[in-house]
C-alpha cells in the first residue's frame, strides 16, 4: 500500500489563513489548483486504501449475517417480482416483456439513488479520519462509489435470473453496457463529491436530496414505460435520470442506447465534472473545518 504522507495538500490547504481562504474562494489561485490536482492524483494512487475501506463498509453493515449483502438482493427481487405482476397487469403488458424492463430499471435506480444519498455523507461520515490523518480528500468519494458498486454487482444476480427465466435474446449490443456503466460511475463520482461538500456545509441538504429522489423515482420511467407518456414527452426528454438509466437498460434488454441518451449523458458529464472541480478547488481548504 502507498505510504501515508506526514504532510500533504489537504493539511496545507487547511492551514491557510481566513483572509487567504476568502480570497481563494473568489479568485483563481494557482497554488491551490495544483494542490487539488495533486489531491486527485494521490486519491487514485491510494486505491488499495479506499477499496479496503469500501469493502469494510459493506462487511460491517452486514456483520454476523449469513448471506450479507444478498439480503438486499433478495428483498429487491421480491419487490420487483411483486410489482412486475401487479403493474404488468395494470399496464396491460405481458410479464415476459415488462418484468425485465422493471428489473433493470430498479437495479440502475438503486445504484443512482444510493450513490446520491450516501454521497451527501461522503465527508461527514469520515470526519474522524479527515481531522486526524492527512489523506487526499478525493479518496472519500471513491470509497462511497466503490461500496455501492459492490452492492450493485450483488444485485445483478436478479438480472441473470430474469435472463434465464424469460430467455432474453441478447446480442453484441450488450457490450454498450460497459461504457454506459463507466459513464454512470463518473457522474456518480462528481455528484458524491459535490453533494459531500455542500452537505458538510449545509446539514439539511441530505434530507432535501432524499425527498427529491423520492419524487424523481415516480416521474422517471422505471415502473412505467416511456411509450405510456407520449402526451408529456418532457418527462422523458428533459429527465437526465432517464438517459442514464437507458445507457444500461437498453443494452441489457438487447438494443443499443439512442444518440440522445449518449448526448445528454456526455453533456452532463462534462458540465458536472468541470463545475465540481471548480467548486472543489474553491472549497478545498474549508472542508476540514466544515465536517
Amino acid at each position: 500500500m502507498t505510504s501515508l504522507p506526514v504532510e500533504g495538500p489537504c493539511l496545507a490547504a487547511a492551514a491557510r489563513t481566513p483572509a487567504t481562504l476568502k480570497r481563494a474562494f473568489w479568485e483563481w489561485d494557482g497554488d491551490l489548483t495544483r494542490a487539488v490536482l495533486e489531491d486527485l492524483r494521490q486519491g487514485i494512487n491510494y486505491w488499495p486504501l479506499w477499496v479496503r475501506l469500501g469493502w469494510q463498509d459493506v462487511m460491517l453493515r452486514y456483520r454476523r449475517s449469513m448471506i450479507g449483502p444478498f439480503w438486499l438482493t433478495i428483498s429487491m427481487g421480491i419487490m420487483v417480482f411483486s410489482l412486475g405482476l401487479i403493474y404488468g397487469d395494470l399496464f396491460g403488458m405481458a410479464v415476459d416483456r415488462y418484468l425485465p424492463f422493471l428489473t433493470i430499471g430498479f437495479l440502475v435506480w438503486g445504484l443512482i439513488s444510493a450513490a446520491l444519498n450516501e454521497g451527501c455523507q461522503t465527508f461527514i461520515e469520515s470526519e474522524g479520519i479527515i481531522r486526524q490523518i492527512d489523506l487526499p480528500l478525493s479518496m472519500f468519494p471513491l470509497r462511497v462509489l466503490w461500496r455501492n458498486l459492490i452492492i450493485f454487482l450483488h444485485n445483478v444476480v436478479i438480472y441473470v435470473v430474469v435472463v434465464v427465466v424469460f430467455d432474453l435474446k441478447l446480442d453484441a449490443s450488450l457490450l454498450w453496457a460497459i461504457p454506459g456503466l463507466l459513464l454512470l460511475m463518473i457522474n456518480a463520482l462528481w455528484s458524491a463529491t459535490l453533494l459531500g461538500i455542500l452537505s458538510a456545509r449545509f446539514r439539511d441538504l441530505p434530507q432535501i436530496v432524499s425527498n427529491i429522489l423520492q419524487v424523481t423515482f415516480f416521474v422517471t420511467p422505471i415502473i412505467w414505460i416511456p411509450q405510456a407518456s407520449f402526451k408529456r414527452p418532457l418527462l422523458i426528454d428533459a429527465n437526465p435520470f432517464y438517459h442514464f438509466i437507458e445507457l444500461l437498460r437498453a443494452p441489457l434488454l438487447g438494443h443499443a442506447p439512442t444518440l440522445a441518451n449518449w448526448s445528454v449523458a456526455l453533456l452532463i458529464t462534462l458540465v458536472g465534472c468541470g463545475g465540481t472541480f471548480l467548486f472543489f478547488r474553491r472549497a478545498y481548504g474549508r472542508i476540514a473545518y466544515w465536517v
